[in-house]
């Protein structure tokens, strides 16, 4: 092992836009360390953080989060409301039920459901 997670950081154009969107999504209060790095501390989670970049998103993220849920439709209504685009249907397959939204930024991030497991 070289070590752990300290966080995870997402570039884009407004920190705090995005610090507290995930803090609606996840929970903590979003937070700043000054105008170009802000963050929130999810519970049960590691620091999301968001540092101001000069350029823009241009294609799909490598890495994305997948939010587990309860309710898929619940939590994507409560997603859209503070910002996120849904992306296409609902997709079902063996491992479960997710829903792919993107941010107020356009990063990309997914509402899980799992099935049980046999």
């Amino acid at each position: 092992m070289i070590g752990t997670i300290d966080e995870v950081v997402v570039d884009c154009a407004d920190p705090g836009l995005l610090a507290r969107f995930w803090a609606g999504v996840l929970g903590g209060e979003p937070r700043a360390r000054d105008d170009d790095w802000h963050y929130v501390l999810p519970p049960g989670w590691t620091q999301l953080s968001f540092q101001r970049v000069p350029e823009g998103k241009v294609v799909k993220n490598r890495l994305h989060l997948d939010v587990l849920v309860d309710d898929i439709e619940a939590a994507t209504a409560q997603a859209e409301a503070l910002g996120a685009t849904r992306l296409g249907p609902v997709h079902s397959a063996a491992p479960g039920t997710f829903q792919v939204l993107q941010d107020p930024e356009g990063n990309e991030w997914c509402v899980v459901r799992p099935n049980p497991r046999p």
